[in-house]
């Protein structure tokens, strides 16, 4: 019945799903559930960046800690180790990795340029001070070697610059126009050096009511129209040229309608932060994760956005500029291990529906919630979850639906440098395995009697969902003494049986042979 059915291309959508109604979520013993992934292969329902997953550094000290934890160590721009070749190898198996440099004390960041007539300190840990730290400030020595190591590794660069620079405080408010005559001189440095940055962001969780301290959006909108005016002015003759990028808060509708309508074409990029998940000392972080209906909350966030967007004049485009999941450095054991991976692939999937174009996880290292282990620097779960959606999932996004249990999450794309479609699926079940079976409407060929399916299986260590260690298909991925990223090797399996996904899995599954209008 489910090879008919799959055959059925060029059947309606809605009779489509009344004729499944009729064929699945049968329970097969207490152990197994049958369902369909139901694809639509006519139009698409979203795009990404081809270099979509993103991922950030920041800037805190060791001394930054979080419910008496300090979770940071030299995990900071000032101070991270750049010779480490995990670190070298985890960034340039992306090829690109898009990385946002930024984070709180961007806002109290000083660069150590020829118009800054001062020592060139770090931040000091100072409780009555904003952020609970002094100003500190970047050497132009240090950004040599930063992008020394990004050209190495292929990075791409978002740069964040203190947007409080010039600002009287009044209360929780920061007021008067941005002073931007030491990011001005920096931005010059870094044209000079010929360091190729792909975008400069204004800013920090300034935007609505702001962390600390906050931004009316007139006023942020007319900061990003100064901002746009330097890259114009200084990357004269130079394209293409940096994007500008902008507020890099949480979302507030009323704050972000009239901050787009007021920076009109001045701004390329209106970002924003998650961490929907609460505080990382919330002991309740794997039951929110696990919640298909929690997990649905911040679908409203992706539409609200892309709603404003669309009916506005401007040209720009979203992207989540830092999405943490537990904010203050995140919960070690859940934040850094398999569980995080169905918050996080979750997440993905969602914003790309909502046309998101990338999104930068926080971090790439440092806290609790890196995709590389602070101390160790080897690769925790996400990263290898980030890693196979880069590689696997393209551009286009699909409409992707799942006629069955609550418990499992689907999302398809377009496969990425390759024929066919990637479907992406989340078992949050700790019980049931599910056999999934593929519906494509417009499918132009019975893509079942041609290529055998490539199958990536993901799973906790012992079961363990709270476990560092990550198997794909059952084998550990772990690097090599040289640091090596292990390669990610499919199984292949005979495109006519239903995918299976295990109680607590992962299952990237790319169907080379289910040719479909959308993706050509």
């Amino acid at each position: 019945m489910g090879i008919q059915i799959r055959l059925m291309g060029r059947c309606s959508w809605i009779y489509y799903l009344l004729c499944l109604c009729f064929i699945v979520v049968n329970v097969e013993g207490d152990a197994t559930e049958n369902g369909s992934v139901l694809i639509h292969g006519k139009s698409l329902i979203g795009k990404i960046d081809d270099d979509f997953v993103c991922a950030t550094l920041d800037w805190w000290p060791p001394e930054k800690c979080d419910y008496g934890r300090c979770s940071w160590g030299l995990a900071s721009l000032l101070n991270l180790d750049l010779n480490n070749k995990i670190l070298l190898n985890a960034v340039k198996a992306f090829s690109p990795l898009k990385i946002r440099l930024g984070g709180t004390l961007q806002d109290k960041l000083i660069y150590g340029t020829e118009d800054y007539h001062h020592p060139c300190t770090p931040f000091v840990h100072n409780t009555s001070q904003l952020f609970h730290f002094t100003q500190g400030c970047l050497p132009l020595h240090r950004w040599d070697e930063l992008n020394s190591f990004f050209k190495k590794a292929g990075a791409k660069i978002i740069f964040g610059l203190n947007a409080l620079a010039g600002k009287s405080f009044q209360s929780s408010y920061a007021v008067g126009p941005w002073n931007y005559t030491n990011a001005e001189s920096f931005i010059r440095y870094t044209v000079k050096k010929n360091y190729i940055i792909h975008g400069w962001e204004l800013g920090n969780e300034l935007s609505g009511k702001g962390i600390g301290k906050s931004i009316s959006a007139d006023q942020y909108a007319s900061d990003v129209v100064a901002l746009r005016n330097i890259i114009q002015n200084v990357y004269k003759g130079v394209e293409p040229k940096p994007l500008v990028i902008a507020p890099g808060g949480f979302f507030d509708a009323n704050w972000f309608k009239e901050f787009v309508t007021k920076a009109g074409k001045s701004v390329d990029v209106v970002t924003h932060h998650i961490y929907n998940l609460g505080p990382g000392v919330d002991d309740h972080l794997t039951e929110k994760i696990l919640d298909p209906s929690y997990l649905d909350g911040e679908a409203s966030t992706f539409k609200s956005l892309k709603n404003i967007l669309r009916t506005s004049a401007t040209s720009a485009t979203t992207w989540v500029g830092e999405a943490g999941g537990a904010y203050n450095s995140g919960h070690h054991l859940v934040s850094d291990a398999f569980v995080y991976s169905f918050w996080y692939l979750d997440q993905l999937g969602m914003s790309a529906i909502y046309d998101t174009r990338t999104y930068c996880r926080q971090t790439l290292i440092g806290g609790n919630y890196g995709l590389l282990d602070t101390k160790t620097f080897i690769p925790n779960p996400d990263y290898y979850s980030a890693l196979l959606w880069h590689r696997l999932m393209g551009r286009q996004v699909l409409t992707t639906s799942f006629l069955g249990t609550k418990k499992i999450r689907a999302y398809a794309h377009c496969a990425k440098q390759s024929q066919g479609i990637t479907v992406l699926l989340l078992n949050l079940s700790n019980q049931t395995s599910v056999q999934a079976k593929l519906a494509i409407t417009f499918v132009k060929v019975p893509y079942e009697r041609k290529k055998l399916r490539e199958e990536y299986h993901l799973t906790a260590q012992s079961q363990n969902i709270h476990s560092q260690t990550m198997l794909l298909n059952g084998n550990i991925l772990s690097v090599n003494k040289d640091g090596d990223i292990p390669p990610l090797k499919p199984l292949y399996v005979d495109p006519s049986k239903p995918i299976v996904i295990g109680p607590l899995s992962v299952v990237f599954a790319h169907i080379p042979n289910a040719i479909i209008p959308a993706c050509t």
